[in-house]
């Protein structure tokens, strides 16, 4: 495990070891501290050795003898347990005659001498060790068990476990393109050599290459068991290789030493791809081109990558037609049998070809869909399907989870149909058949071939997933297996609408699925693309990886903006994603996930407020604050809805995404609780509000709202609804999409609210009472409802977005979307235009009027300010109230502990407050942080405005709200001040 040098100190040790200086040459201040020249040699050494560099090109070579410096660093390495070092086997092998297999001999018999267990080992070297020996955990606890049954005897005598660990190594797999090469023989060996083998070794020296498949295998193998051969596996820096499931990946402790090549691997697996050479990973990487050839060498070693061969050094017309681009091995089901031979030669199992002059990418648009660790823990609860383990494994080790196991994976999560699950085991089951749904819907290009089912109508609940599985899927059983047949079908359907049958197609309305009819989904939904004269555009395809945020996160930021760059045209996330997540920036590929990392906090609920003028009652509260009774909006109220600001989890409370409800006898209690560690946003809701069992009522209705030719889809219709219903929702979601642009993947949730009225124009149409507002905006794909996710995946095919330019048109909608983010938070955070003003931090006017003075409120007086009283703190339909007040252009909303006030400022404050907006205007950079941006001002919506809330009566002690604000902005500061160091 690599650390930054801690002081100066080191890091002159550091440079002047780089510089290959002398002790002569050292400066005073280092000899000063090392002591003596023997110091310095023995500081040179470990560096090296910690490096794993060759002796004859460090600093090394001129403090020691080679003999010496290998013999160190093996004592070193296995005194840290630590992996086999394959890219210095010309000496350790040849020389040394240190196999791998009997250096991990010594290793396992090491920590069963000192009675350690077998997790102590570190992954990659049991990995290895697992490879070559066979002892696993199983295998290790029996020997541990039959030693330590001999009682006395294995207390005396440690050997006898040496006594059970294997005298050769097991078989296990060989490529053809390995090296075979020689150690330095003794005479008694040359004299044991059968003829064969004399001859093979004879034909070993002489040839210049020294491939595996040159010679015959089961003579290299006898010489490699008695230790005489040792395999090299060749990288160079123009060769490509795949990652491929971690078979027989260890899941032990990660090193505590330093090693930058196993380190090295973790970013391998994440931005390894067919399409770029070892260089060009390295450049990705900005690492050491020799250090990432020794990794990948590893990788492949173990299995867990598969080198790509360039047909052209093998075929004479590797430009025919017909010709393969990519013939991907069959690493995943095991199989090692021949897949055929070029001119006589063999390919195995391990390879797999590929030309340079047909890429892959040419025909393929790839896909990102990154999850969090959650989902492989989820996959490693499926014991029912031994394959689930595997990719669970390889994703949360490698980071990564490639397109060639995609199909494989929905195979094996196709095996829970008809499983009935409880209890926890249902979460796991809601992620699974999403996860599916998702997956075949990307790799189908989000269109329908006519051999393939509905997406189908979803009767099941989130919670009661039982029997129709297959319903939350996209498409039937046959799409995990051909993932690609359909757009084969699609093509053809293409051609038929080109000789004359497009006026047999049936338009209808909401451009979704008829269940009542009997044309086949594709003809009744998917309209070919257009054509132009006689040329006919191919359908769209899409190859998918599926990554992990902590793994992206784990990369240097320009690493990750060059593998974004690089391997991916678009990046999906899931539904909810961690706020440490890396987001892609606006200059990369396009992202159906959060725009900024603003979106994934309460901000993005006001800025949908504020755009639609139209949302629930919402109460935002500062950081540090402490209340000793509620304000008026949420005095009295029967529950309430609350959000931590940054995810922060408090007894239970803030962590959900989807908010916590809580009853408003306790509210005060939770508040006090939550703000103590993070800013708050709280929804007050009445009794009529919420359902008979004390409930919200909310409705998720599908992204995008639209369809790609820009007609708005009738999605009340799809959802079910009947028909008043459906016509009131799809009028709000056409004024949605007319104020706000969402064309992206994910859902809008809308809340029921009561419609308050005055008491004499009660109406007792019980149709008319309620009324659905925006609640939120989530980004991505929801993997914990099966039924939202398979809603999504059906507008995803209605709209035909996969199938257009989304360039344009995602880039300038999220561009917006970021800009109203930004202008929220600049306006309102601690240091913004609205904080400044409320606690005249800056005067507009050097002569400006009197201050504004302090009453029971803290800061304004009813009876020498402009004021309107709107309700009292428990007065009845405080929204109507609220809505119904008189605005004014620039007003601040006051509770002086009795009753809610509006005032208005003057036109001093106004010309104040759009100086210090225009101002802070010209500070806006396009620039997405982490950090998550605090409120530092006190806000009210009142359903249809967001303004400046003064609840100074409400605090304990009085607090001032400006010394608040202060030492939240200065704690936020501190903490990322912290960060930086760290």
């Amino acid at each position: 495990m690599q650390r930054a040098p801690a002081t100066m100190e080191e890091q002159l040790i550091l440079k002047a070891i780089g510089e290959d200086c002398p002790w002569e040459n050292l400066p005073k201040r280092l000899q000063s501290t090392l002591n003596s020249k023997e110091e310095w040699h023995r500081r040179v050494i470990e560096h090296c050795i910690k490096k794993r560099l060759h002796w004859n090109t460090c600093f090394a070579r001129k403090v020691c003898k080679e003999g010496e410096y290998y013999e160190e660093m093996m004592r070193y390495l296995r005194r840290n347990l630590a992996l086999f070092p394959y890219h210095l086997a010309e000496y350790v092998c040849r020389v040394m005659r240190v196999s791998s297999f009997k250096y991990y001999c010594d290793m396992l018999f090491e920590v069963m001498k000192n009675e350690q267990p077998y997790d102590s080992i570190p992954n990659f070297s049991a990995a290895d060790a697992l490879r070559l020996t066979g002892i696993g955990r199983n295998e290790f606890i029996d020997i541990m068990n039959k030693c330590r049954s001999k009682k006395i005897m294995w207390k005396l005598n440690k050997s006898i476990a040496k006594e059970l660990l294997p005298v050769e190594p097991v078989e296990f797999v060989i490529e053809p393109w390995w090296g075979v090469c020689l150690v330095n023989f003794t005479l008694e060996e040359f004299k044991k050599l059968s003829e064969d083998e004399m001859s093979m070794i004879d034909k070993i020296c002489k040839e210049e290459a020294n491939s595996f498949i040159l010679f015959d295998p089961e003579i290299i193998k006898g010489l490699h068991r008695r230790g005489l051969v040792y395999f090299d596996v060749p990288v160079y820096p123009d060769d490509r290789f795949k990652v491929s499931r971690l078979e027989g990946f260890v899941s032990n402790r990660e090193q505590l030493y330093e090693d930058p090549i196993e380190e090295l691997l973790y970013a391998v697996f994440v931005v390894s791809s067919e399409n770029s050479t070892v260089a060009e990973l390295a450049t990705t990487l900005q690492a050491d081109i020799s250090q990432l050839q020794a990794a990948a060498s590893f990788a492949c070693r173990l299995g867990w990558a598969v080198k790509l061969i360039d047909p052209a050094s093998i075929l004479q017309e590797s430009n025919a037609p017909g010709s393969p681009k990519s013939l991907l091995s069959d690493e995943e089901d095991g199989s090692h049998s021949t897949m055929g031979s070029v001119d006589g030669i063999a390919l195995q199992p391990g390879d797999a070809l590929w030309t340079e002059n047909s890429s892959p990418a040419a025909d393929y648009s790839r896909v990102a869909f990154v999850v969090d660790a959650n989902i492989t823990s989820y996959l490693m609860m499926g014991s029912v399907s031994p394959g689930l383990k595997s990719h669970a494994v390889t994703l949360y080790e490698a980071g990564k989870l490639g397109d060639a196991s995609i199909a494989d994976l929905c195979k094996d999560l196709m095996t829970l149909e008809g499983t009935k699950f409880e209890g926890e085991l249902q979460e796991f089951a809601n992620h699974a058949f999403s996860l599916r749904c998702i997956l075949e819907c990307l790799t189908s290009g989000g269109v329908v071939a006519d051999d393939r089912e509905n997406i189908g109508s979803i009767s099941t609940s989130n919670e009661e997933v039982s029997n129709k599985e297959a319903d939350y899927c996209y498409g039937d059983n046959s799409g995990a297996d051909k993932p690609e047949s359909n757009t084969e079908d699609y093509e053809q359907l293409i051609v038929q609408e080109a000789t004359g049958s497009s006026d047999e197609r049936s338009d209808k309305t909401n451009n979704s699925y008829s269940k009542d009819s009997n044309l086949d989904p594709a003809s009744v939904d998917e309209k070919p693309v257009s054509l132009e004269g006689k040329k006919m555009k191919k359908p769209r395809k899409y190859r998918v990886d599926i990554l992990r945020c902590e793994s992206l996160a784990a990369l240097a930021p320009a690493t990750l903006d060059r593998l974004f760059h690089r391997d991916y045209d678009i990046i999906m996330s899931m539904i909810p994603l961690p706020h440490s997540s890396v987001l892609p920036g606006s200059k990369g590929p396009i992202h159906f996930g959060p725009p900024s990392h603003s979106s994934m906090t309460p901000w993005m609920k006001l800025v949908l407020y504020s755009a639609l003028s139209s949302g629930p009652l919402s109460v935002v509260l500062m950081k540090g604050q402490c209340l000793r009774l509620l304000p008026a909006p949420l005095a009295g109220c029967e529950k309430a809805l609350i959000w931590s600001w940054d995810g922060c989890t408090i007894g239970g409370l803030g962590g959900k995404f989807e908010g916590n409800l809580v009853k408003g006898s306790i509210l005060l209690h939770c508040l006090n609780s939550l703000l103590k560690y993070s800013a708050v946003l709280v929804q007050p809701l009445s009794r009529n509000d919420l359902d008979d069992g004390g409930k919200v009522v909310t409705l998720d209705v599908p992204l995008p709202l639209k369809n790609s030719d820009g007609s708005m889809a009738y999605i009340g219709e799809e959802l079910g609804l009947c028909g008043e219903e459906s016509s009131k929702l799809n009028t709000l979601l056409y004024d949605i999409s007319n104020k706000i642009n969402l064309w992206t993947i994910g859902y809008v949730r809308l809340l029921r609210l009561f419609k308050e009225r005055e008491s004499d124009n009660f109406s007792v149409d019980n149709s008319d009472k309620y009324e659905w507002v925006i609640l939120s905006a989530e980004f991505g794909i929801p993997l914990f409802s099966p039924k939202l996710c398979s809603s999504i995946c059906k507008r995803v095919v209605s709209s035909k977005l996969l199938q257009t330019d989304l360039s344009n048109e995602h880039h300038e909608a999220m561009q917006d979307l970021r800009s109203r983010l930004r202008e929220v938070c600049l306006e309102y955070q601690s240091t913004g235009s609205t904080a400044r003003l409320l606690y005249q931090k800056e005067q507009p006017e050097k002569n400006s009027s009197r201050p504004l003075m302090t009453y029971a409120s803290g800061r304004w007086n009813p009876l020498a300010d402009p004021s309107s009283p709107i309700s009292g703190a428990l007065s009845d339909n405080q929204r109507l109230k609220l809505a119904n007040r008189q605005r004014c252009r620039t007003e601040v909303l006051s509770f002086d502990g009795n009753i809610l006030r509006s005032y208005s400022l003057s036109p001093i404050y106004e010309v104040g407050n759009r100086a210090i907006e225009e101002n802070g205007k010209g500070e806006t950079e396009d620039v997405d942080s982490k950090e998550v941006i605090l409120p530092g001002v006190n806000l009210l919506f009142d359903g249809s405005e967001l303004r400046p809330f003064e609840i100074g009566a409400c605090l304990q002690a009085r607090q001032p709200v400006s010394l608040i604000a202060e030492a939240s902005a200065a704690s936020a500061a501190f903490a990322l001040k912290q960060k930086v160091v760290n």
